[in-house]
């Protein structure tokens, strides 16, 4: 795009603006329920300490808890690792808005290769931003799979004890020979 026809209209810098700035907005949305899905991680491994210390756990019970423990524990290291990616795609994409409106007002009075200049600083901040929530989303997807894990764990354990308590309230049941 030539310098000229940034002058030409107002709207014309708004256009470069416009996609970095969304993805600010999406980045900082992610960023939140990434922190919510971390302080939930953390109330599990509470809830898993407390339950480990009231120490009326079966054998049984004692390996399950201990393989969520560590699920949950890989779960909120994915959830660190998604949270520093999603930061920096937020950084990324920040600075990539602010590049593009300073190469906009730059470009009225230095010329086209300022606007070049600039043009490839905000698409290089812009990639960087790119990679940084692929990445992040990928990490988040991880941490999803490890939660789907504890939850079917969960699941397994709940219908184990409701088969036991039937069994024993069948033979409660049965007359005394």
């Amino acid at each position: 795009m030539e310098p000229a026809s940034i002058v030409q209209s107002p709207f014309a810098a708004l256009t470069f603006v416009a996609a970095p700035a969304l993805l600010t907005n999406a980045s900082s949305v992610l960023a939140l329920s990434t922190i919510n899905r971390m302080l939930r991680t953390r109330d599990r491994m509470h809830e898993l300490f407390a339950k480990s210390e009231s120490g009326k756990v079966s054998e049984q019970e004692s390996v399950r808890l201990i393989k969520q423990v560590d699920r949950v524990e890989r779960q909120a290291g994915l959830l660190l690792r998604a949270l520093r990616s999603i930061y920096v795609a937020l950084a990324a994409f920040a600075s990539a808005t602010l590049v593009t409106l300073l190469g906009a007002g730059v470009a009225t009075f230095q010329g086209a290769l300022w606007l070049h200049l600039f043009a490839g600083l905000g698409v290089a901040l812009g990639l960087i931003g790119v990679g940084g929530l692929v990445f992040g989303c990928v990490s988040l997807f991880h941490a999803t799979q490890l939660s789907l894990l504890n939850i079917r764990d969960e699941a397994a354990a709940v219908r184990e004890r409701q088969a036991t308590r039937k069994t024993d309230s069948k033979h409660a049941d049965e007359p005394a020979s």
